[in-house]
């Protein structure tokens, strides 16, 4: 490493030469990309996905992408598969045999039995010259200029090219098979992912009987006593038919406290903010975040409206969405 060479220019670097290797494998994209695709899309059972080493590793992250959005895979461990691990096969389930070199032995003296299952053989390598390639069905081109590493030898650039690869085929087969966000969530039920899908701001909003209700005429003590009471972070002010006509947040009152020298007689119409950003009870916790979230200031809670616009029915802090998953 040169002295002079900072770290921060070593990472500039490494993320420089993959983006690059990245669009490089873009343009290489070819029609044997879109065979692998049919052949995987045509056969009902599983496909199974092997390497070694850190192509092993890729081959697991691919595997447990391919499961999560409709392709059934299933990882052998080249080096296990000839110590009984082929049991996983069915006839004619498709593999996937990633290798950097081409030449992993652990791979290549799978294909003979491989051949007797009647699997296609899809390989994902950087030399499409090498003996895999040349006994395989398929090849994807994985080929690089050079690893990102200071050294040119550990697997940086070529690991993440054969990922994107899996992660290419992944989403060409979500395409064709029409797989939808309610797939997704069918798959991931747990976790953030399967909250923010499965769950809707309704399921998670605190009720009007729950939080800060003031009316129109009420003063900023009112509102603060009753924000006491209900510690949510803002008040509803609502008329006599529970219609939403406006709203205030801790943070209008910290303003109001530096504008005014008593805010204690001060009319909440005076500080709430009117018409105001506002969200709907079956909208997904996942476009809830979107709307809170995706903007220049973002939201820290939002009063509930019925479809109309009107009534109000609760309040939705960013906190409720991202609580622990009870699913």
């Amino acid at each position: 490493m040169n002295p002079s060479t900072t770290s921060i220019d070593i990472a500039k670097n490494v993320l420089l030469e993959q983006s690059q290797a990245l669009q490089a494998t873009a343009l290489r994209i070819s029609a044997s990309f879109e065979s692998a695709v049919n052949t995987l899309l045509n056969h009902s059972g599983k496909c199974v996905i092997s390497g070694i080493g850190k192509s092993g590793h890729i081959a697991q992250k691919i595997t447990s992408t391919f499961n999560s959005t409709g392709t059934p895979a299933t990882f052998m461990h080249a080096g296990e598969a000839m110590h009984g691990d082929l049991g996983i096969y069915q006839p004619g389930d498709p593999s996937i045999l990633i290798s950097k070199s081409g030449c992993t032995v652990e791979l290549l003296r799978l294909i003979p039995t491989l051949r007797t299952f009647k699997s296609p053989l899809i390989a994902i390598v950087a030399n499409t010259q090498s003996p895999l390639a040349k006994e395989c069905d398929i090849v994807l081109d994985a080929s690089i200029n050079r690893e990102a590493d200071p050294l040119g030898i550990v697997p940086t650039t070529s690991a993440l090219v054969t990922l994107a690869l899996g992660d290419a085929l992944a989403c060409a087969l979500m395409s064709a098979r029409g797989f939808a966000q309610t797939d997704f969530a069918r798959f991931h039920p747990a976790g953030q992912l399967g909250r923010n899908l499965l769950l809707s701001v309704a399921d998670v909003m605190h009720p009007t009987d729950r939080i800060a209700c003031l009316h129109s005429g009420a003063t900023l003590r009112d509102a603060v006593i009753a924000m006491t009471r209900f510690p949510l972070g803002a008040a509803c002010i609502l008329d006599s038919n529970t219609r939403l006509i406006g709203f205030i947040t801790d943070g209008d009152i910290r303003r109001a406290l530096q504008s005014e020298n008593d805010i204690r007689t001060l009319p909440v119409e005076k500080v709430m903010t009117r018409n105001p950003i506002h969200i709907f009870p079956d909208t997904s916790l996942s476009d809830a975040a979107k709307i809170m979230e995706d903007r220049p200031s973002q939201i820290s809670v939002l009063p509930v409206l019925d479809h109309d616009g009107i009534t109000c029915l609760g309040l939705l802090r960013i906190h409720d969405i991202y609580q622990p998953n009870l699913l």
